[in-house]
C-alpha cells in the first residue's frame, strides 16, 4: 500500500533483541536510573515496547523487547519451558555434585523451590546455567546456594535464539520470523 508515493508498512507487533549492558534497569521507566527503553532510538519509543522478562541491573546479554503480550507470556511462563542459557563467572569451585543438584532441582535457603536446571562446568570459575523459569535473582541464588557466588552473569540465549557476538552492548536488532521460531525451539 502507498500514500503519496511512499510505501506504508504496518505490523501487528514488533519484536527486537537487545544486548543489554550492565548497569541498565530492565524496566519501562525509572526517574533515577537508565532503563532498557532509554536505549531505544527515538523512532521506536512510541511503539509501546516492553521487556520480556527481566535481567538484573548488573546482568548483561540477550533481552527481548516486544509489544506482544501473548508472545511475552509464552516466553516467560514456566509452563512453556522456554530455556534461557547464561554464562556465569563465580567465586569458589563447582563440581559434578553441584551439577547433579541443579539437575534434581534446588530448594533455596528461603524455601524457594527451583525446577531442575542444567549446570555445565567450564573450569576456571566459569559455567553455563540453563533453566526454564525466571525467579528473582534465580541464577545468582542457585549458584550461591552451592557456595559459588556470581561475579559476572550474561544471558546467551532464549530457546535456540542466540545473542550474536557482533551485536554490541546497548545495540538492538529487529527479529524476523525465523528468529521468533527459534525462541520456542530447543537448543
Amino acid at each position: 500500500m502507498t500514500l503519496d508515493g511512499e510505501t506504508l508498512a504496518w505490523k501487528a507487533h514488533h519484536y527486537y533483541m537487545l544486548n543489554k549492558p550492565a548497569g541498565v534497569l530492565t524496566a519501562t521507566e525509572d526517574r533515577r536510573q537508565q532503563t532498557v527503553l532509554d536505549l531505544l532510538p527515538p523512532e521506536l519509543r512510541g511503539l509501546g515496547l516492553f521487556p520480556v522478562g527481566r535481567l538484573d541491573r548488573d546482568t548483561r546479554g540477550l533481552l527481548l523487547l516486544t509489544d506482544d503480550g501473548e508472545f511475552a507470556h509464552r516466553v516467560i511462563s514456566p509452563k512453556c519451558a522456554v530455556e534461557k542459557r547464561y554464562h556465569a563467572v563465580v567465586e569458589g569451585t563447582l563440581c559434578d555434585a553441584d551439577a547433579a543438584a541443579f539437575g534434581e532441582g534446588l530448594t533455596l535457603g528461603d524455601g524457594t523451590r527451583c525446577r531442575p536446571a542444567r549446570l555445565e562446568l567450564l573450569g576456571g570459575g566459569a559455567c553455563i546455567v540453563t533453566l526454564t523459569e525466571g525467579k528473582y535473582h534465580q541464577v545468582k541464588r542457585m549458584l550461591a546456594s552451592r557456595g559459588a557466588p556470581v561475579k559476572a552473569l550474561k544471558r546467551l540465549s532464549i530457546g535456540a535464539l542466540e545473542l550474536p557476538e557482533e551485536l554490541a552492548e546497548g545495540a538492538l536488532r529487529e527479529l524476523d520470523e525465523s528468529d521468533l521460531c527459534r525462541v520456542f525451539m530447543v537448543r
